[in-house]
């Protein structure tokens, strides 16, 4: 688990380290054991005559942006990466428009019994997931649009109880 300080170190170093013509406003650092995904706020763009139009003037000013900053945002990557060794994925946000240009897919084993396997492999049969381990993932998007504040409340608890075990007795 990353304590609260640790994701506030980073959230530091990358505050200092980023251009400041790069943000519109700080940009959202999220960490956790295998990534750092840094997710730039930039400025939105004059909205067109449609919201198609408006829609694709974002997506070409992202395209433009991760193009023009290639190298400059490889080299932060690798600082970073040395520094924190984790990898860092990189990402805008312009207006309503998110779009992540590099992430970590990393994977996971689990070990589940034949009724949820079966759910897996209805959200396959039924063409809302791929595989079955593209079904898994629906599950887990699900769960968290649904339970935020649960698992929010959970993380703080967490979070918490690593702080105890380090101020407890040395062994």
């Amino acid at each position: 688990m990353i304590t609260e300080e640790q994701e506030e170190r980073v959230r530091g170093w990358f505050s200092g380290r980023l251009p400041q013509d790069w943000q519109n406003s700080p940009a959202e650092v999220r960490v956790d054991r295998d990534e750092i995904v840094v997710l730039l706020n930039l400025s939105d763009v004059e909205p067109g005559a449609s919201e198609a139009e408006t829609a694709e003037a974002r997506a070409g000013r992202a395209s433009a942006f991760r193009e023009d900053t290639r190298g400059q945002r490889m080299t932060i990557a690798r600082e970073a990466q040395h520094r924190y060794e984790r990898t860092v994925s990189w990402g805008v946000r312009i207006g309503e428009h998110e779009q992540l240009f590099t992430h970590v897919a990393a994977p996971t084993m689990t070990r589940l019994r034949q009724p949820e396997r079966q759910v897996l492999d209805t959200l396959v049969d039924a063409g809302v997931a791929r595989s079955r381990s593209d079904a898994l993932g629906w599950c887990v998007r699900l769960v968290a649009q649904h339970e935020d504040d649960w698992l929010r409340e959970l993380r703080e608890a967490m979070a918490a109880v690593a702080d105890v075990r380090t101020k407890g007795p040395a062994a």
